[in-house]
């Protein structure tokens, strides 16, 4: 089975299982794009936590071997684009990369599709396109300059230097380094840490962040108060809004029941 999705209470844990090197061909995209949709639909599903098997590759990127075998550079990889994620826009629910390895090319845009990641302190993480001549075209070129100063986003994409975890956390792709033997037990901690939240609330955050990032702050404002944002007015007009106030009120936990 190349994507294996367990649920381990609210947290859905997917690992990426193709040896040697975890590469994504378009079957393996469809089933990751199926474990992501499983997320979504599952109300009882509050975060995923993305690893690969093994411990030398979270995942290797395109499989070239697929690629070689006639599967064309533009092929439809599903309805999540590549790696099932990439292009997923609305999941409406947070993933936290696992970076157990090497997040080489479209592994790394899979990182960066991702919302949060902790990474093994041997992790590493690099753009090899431009030495093969190809870009990174499935969200890259696209998230890295958004996350990391232009210059550096230049240096990574047109050389492929390898990136170290420590590096990466320096530049703010990544949130926590932790030992490898670690790294499962840390990414579940903080998908536990986030279902703590009022799911609605977290959905409307990753909707108000994804709609506005890149734009001014009042064009940001305007977008965000105009009504087209539908997780942030269920959020609004929710029984868990008056339900957070109402525990703080009463000095509780509050009981989220996603309405």
């Amino acid at each position: 089975m190349a994507v294996e999705a367990r649920a381990d209470g609210p947290v859905l844990v997917i690992t990426l299982d193709r040896p040697k090197a975890n590469a994504i061909d378009v079957p393996a995209s469809r089933a990751l794009h199926a474990a992501f949709d499983r997320l979504r639909s599952d109300a009882g599903l509050r975060v995923a936590v993305l690893t690969g098997a093994g411990e030398r590759f979270f995942s290797a990127g395109w499989d070239l071997h697929a690629a070689a075998a006639g599967e064309g550079i533009d092929a439809d990889h599903g309805p999540g684009g590549f790696a099932g994620l990439t292009e997923f826009f609305d999941l409406g629910k947070p993933v936290i990369a696992a970076v157990n390895g090497l997040a080489l090319g479209g592994g790394f845009e899979l990182v960066l599709a991702a919302d949060l990641v902790v990474a093994a302190s041997d992790a590493e993480f690099v753009f090899p396109e431009a030495t093969l001549g190809l870009v990174p075209d499935a969200g890259g070129l696209l998230r890295l300059p958004a996350r990391v100063p232009r210059p550096v986003a230049v240096e990574w994409l047109l050389t492929g230097r390898r990136i170290g975890a420590a590096e990466a956390a320096r530049w703010g792709l990544v949130n926590r380094v932790v030992p490898a033997a670690d790294l499962i037990p840390a990414a579940v901690d903080l998908a536990r840490a986030i279902s703590a939240s009022a799911p609605l609330s977290v959905a409307a955050v990753l909707e108000i962040m994804r709609e506005t990032e890149g734009t001014p702050v009042a064009e940001g404002y305007q977008i965000m108060r105009g009504g087209g944002l539908p997780a942030y007015r269920r959020m609004l007009d929710s029984d868990d809004a008056r339900e957070g106030v109402q525990a703080f009120a009463e000095r509780r936990p509050p009981r989220w029941t996603g309405r």
